[in-house]
């Protein structure tokens, strides 16, 4: 069983605050990750969400487990109705005008073995969140 965590890294053309306020403002979260009814870059905020492919939607539950303000955040990754343990981290490092993000999530192979908690749909997930939504939204900003 492969226990390593999923990791990817991208360097974006903006400062280390414009990052910042993309991954821990819900306004901006809304518009490239998931539609949240509340989040707070607080250690112990609680929140929740839906996503998942159209045919089944799975509500994840998370709490927020770490912040470090412009540098790193870290929740726990969990869905309702299911087992299983896993947390997400974005770390920014400043790099002159640019940031580079490292998204890690740890512990997805505690989720149970079914074709949608699968590790290539979440490495297929966080690449096009990363890679391609968080980057065209920062393209815009």
């Amino acid at each position: 069983m492969n226990t390593e965590p999923f990791t990817i890294e991208r360097t974006f053309n903006v400062p280390v605050a414009l990052v910042w306020k993309a991954i821990t403002n819900k306004e901006d979260m809304k518009k490239w990750y998931f539609d949240l009814a509340e989040f707070k870059p607080e250690k112990g905020f609680k929140f929740q969400f839906v996503g998942g492919p159209p045919e089944t939607q799975y509500t994840h539950l998370c709490e927020v487990t770490e912040v470090i303000k412009e540098k790193k955040i870290s929740y726990s990754w969990c869905y309702k109705g299911y087992e299983g343990y896993s947390e997400v981290t974005f770390e920014l490092f400043e790099n002159g005008n640019k940031t580079t993000l490292k998204l890690t999530h740890s512990g997805i192979e505690s989720f149970p073995k079914i074709p949608d908690f699968a590790p290539q749909n979440f490495a297929e997930g966080w690449t096009y969140i990363i890679g391609t939504s968080l980057d065209k939204f920062l393209q815009s900003e």
